[in-house]
């Protein structure tokens, strides 16, 4: 093949190693090409259609710097996640919201983040791997990208299940403090808009807030109280609830009813306790018997060595 005039008189190696910093220049200037569009790009347009998807991906696009770079690949994702898991998406989007995440995220395009998240692992599989176990260390490392998006998915779960405990800890005091104001003569909206103040960054004050906040959009209390049920999907939670909604369509004065769930949640909450109390000695018996069996073998050691090498000595 014959080479350009300009590299005519030139060694090949240096044409190779010209023309290979002209490709990493070049590749290095597109990412910061993109990098910097990706920064200054402006929100979708709105049509008349979409609408409301719209506003969700520039919410996502200003709050998580991660689908903002990797937006198309996500939606790639999430598209293929909607046919591959449909019947886990529902517990994935109520595990989103009882974590305290963004309402905006979709649960097929939650799962994509965490999946394009293991992807990104994967060179740093193969590497290990194909250093550990040679050739045949593609398929543990295809295997480590599969556990890393399981564990990611498992971690929600347990995301969730934590701030739902903590929700529970903290609930007895506020409705205590609920029950306290609206008996002191205030109205509701002002006794909850005064404890969310009181909590303020915790999550239970989150979520009594968001609870505030439908009603001040126009949702009846009834119907916020539906929203927060569904949202935490929790039975405790859930058992709570619907005795409030029960007491405002009986006509009970609510400052009674908080007074009532707050002693429930105090009586369940001991009860937890003695049963996790419980548990303990069943889970402290291999613990137990292993610390013995190690005692055992230091004091009986020495001896066994001894007989094993010289016998019985008199």
């Amino acid at each position: 093949m014959t080479m350009l005039p300009i590299f005519a008189d030139l060694p090949p190696a240096l044409v190779l190693e010209v023309a290979a910093s002209m490709a990493v220049g070049l590749a290095v200037a597109t990412a910061a090409w993109w990098l910097f569009g990706i920064l200054r790009s402006k929100d979708l347009q709105q049509g008349i259609e979409w609408r409301y998807d719209v506003s969700r991906i520039n919410q996502l696009r200003r709050m998580d710097l991660f689908y903002r770079f990797f937006q198309p690949a996500i939606q790639l994702l999430g598209r293929a996640n909607r046919r591959l898991f449909p019947d886990s998406l529902p517990a994935v989007a109520r595990e989103i919201q009882a974590a305290g995440l963004s309402r905006f995220w979709l649960a097929e395009e939650y799962l994509g983040k965490l999946q394009l998240i293991a992807l990104f692992l994967a060179p740093v599989f193969v590497y290990v791997f194909l250093n550990w176990c040679g050739p045949n260390g593609l398929l543990p490392a295809l295997l480590s990208v599969v556990a890393t998006a399981w564990l990611l998915r498992r971690r929600l779960a347990h995301r969730a299940r934590r701030r739902l405990r903590q929700i529970k800890r903290r609930m007895p005091f506020l409705l205590d403090l609920l029950t306290l104001l609206m008996e002191a003569g205030s109205t509701f909206l002002g006794a909850m808009r005064q404890a969310v103040e009181e909590f303020r960054g915790h999550p239970v004050a989150h979520e009594f807030g968001r609870v505030l906040a439908d009603m001040n959009l126009g949702k009846t209390r009834t119907e916020a109280f539906v929203s927060m049920r569904d949202r935490l999907a929790d039975d405790e939670i859930r058992s709570i609830i619907g005795s409030i909604l029960q007491g405002e369509s009986l006509g009970t004065p609510l400052a009674g009813v908080f007074r009532t769930q707050a002693d429930v949640l105090r009586v369940k909450r001991t009860q937890r306790a003695e049963l996790i109390a419980g548990e303990a000695g069943v889970n402290m018996l291999l613990p137990a018997v292993m610390v013995m069996i190690a005692t055992v073998l230091i004091i009986l050691g020495p001896f066994l060595l001894n007989y094993l090498y010289f016998g019985l000595s008199l």
